[in-house]
């Protein structure tokens, strides 16, 4: 029996991912290299991607949430991982049982883990966040006297150990910005301060994807590479996927679903938006922004069908959007390419993220769940790395 065409799906090629994470270190040699796993790998699937970087030689892995880092450990990834969104009652002593890393930017985040070790009767791992600058998550520099002595006291009893001090970029992606430089020197006099106080961090790190491609001053023990893992340019600004010697994983394709011709002066989707001035032939997509396709794309989202890339005409819908062929003609159950690497002169996610007014990697990783991740070039060994 053959198998049913899937609606739409995003093909996933390993290989890329791979070749990816070997380029990243090659960029960071004297640093390890943590694959950020979050958002289930920026919306290419968590445990195939991580399985993927660990055979490249990736170190650490990371996530965003807790529930993320404990996904890993129950489908028996065993790597460093770091763990750094917590809230207060999060599970910190699952954490701990699973040693997974915790990140604390404040003291409340140090009372929780403490109370948590103390009742697990195991010693935390955790790694201490400043905010140098980026003003999100981190412990700013008025409060990390405090911090780290808390964290020394905690250490002395045997509660935790600091395996980590970092912090997080506010402009890499934007070479030449001063908060840059002011950054990465507040970074060196609060590792500075908590180094002088007797903590040893194995590793200290504030290189996220676009810092480890054009800042090598910032790569300290260990860089954090989240998108560029999956071959996506972190910023226009540094260059294209290719020019920073990445290649695109994920590619996502549908079938389409309908084709008819229409009159001219037809309206084509909601609020008749887009209304034909000729007669033409329309093709049905049946993916939509339920699927993670952008609706502010509307009357622009490029899409590869029939060899020609053509627009969104109209609104693109829950379920599904139109594309005008013109005097073309393509079959039900035809390809179309929403983006690729862009071998073929497919889209590629950059062009959607212009065409949504947005970035790559709201585009990669809104792609929904409904949509089938369909995985390339696994490696038969990588079921067995841990």
């Amino acid at each position: 029996m053959n198998e049913t065409p899937p609606r739409v799906r995003a093909e996933i090629d390993l290989a890329a991912v791979r070749g990816n994470v070997r380029a990243l270190r090659e960029r960071a040699p004297r640093s390890e290299l943590m694959a950020v796993v979050k958002a289930d790998a920026y919306g290419h699937g968590a445990v195939p991607c991580a399985r993927a970087a660990l055979r490249a030689g990736a170190t650490w892995l990371g996530t965003a949430t807790p529930q993320e880092a404990l996904a890993l450990r129950a489908a028996g990834i065993t790597t460093r991982t770091l763990c750094w969104l917590w809230t207060p009652g999060g599970p910190w002593r699952e954490a701990i049982e699973a040693d997974v890393d915790v990140a604390v930017s404040g003291m409340w985040a140090l009372d929780e883990v403490l109370a948590a070790a103390r009742a697990s009767g195991r010693t935390a791992r955790v790694q201490l966040k400043a905010d140098t600058g980026l003003g999100r998550n981190g412990c700013q520099p008025a409060d990390w006297p405090e911090l780290v002595q808390a964290a020394l006291a905690a250490q002395s009893e045997g509660a935790i150990k600091v395996t980590g001090l970092w912090s997080h970029f506010a402009c890499a992606d934007e070479p030449g910005h001063p908060s840059i430089a002011a950054q990465l020197a507040l970074f060196r006099d609060m590792v500075g301060y908590a180094e002088k106080e007797g903590l040893e961090p194995e590793v200290r790190h504030i290189a996220n994807s676009p810092a480890t491609l054009t800042l090598p001053d910032s790569h300290f023990d260990l860089v954090r590479t989240g998108l560029a893992v999956y071959g996506v340019s972190p910023a226009p600004e540094l260059g294209t996927s290719a020019q920073l010697g990445l290649r695109p994983a994920m590619s996502l394709k549908a079938s389409v679903a309908l084709v008819k011709g229409v009159p001219a002066g037809h309206g084509v989707s909601y609020g008749h938006h887009y209304v034909t001035g000729h007669e033409t032939n329309l093709a049905l997509i049946p993916a939509g922004y339920a699927d993670g396709i952008p609706r502010h794309a509307s009357g622009r989202g490029p899409v590869l069908v029939g060899g020609k890339v053509r627009t969104a005409a109209g609104r693109v819908a829950m379920d599904q959007f139109v594309v005008d062929l013109g005097a073309d003609t393509v079959r039900t159950g035809d390809e179309a390419v929403l983006f690729g690497p862009g071998d073929a002169g497919e889209p590629t996610a950059e062009d959607w993220a212009r065409a949504a007014g947005t970035i790559a990697y709201e585009i990669v990783t809104r792609i929904g769940p409904r949509v089938p991740r369909v995985y390339l070039n696994e490696d038969p060994g990588s079921e067995a790395t841990s």
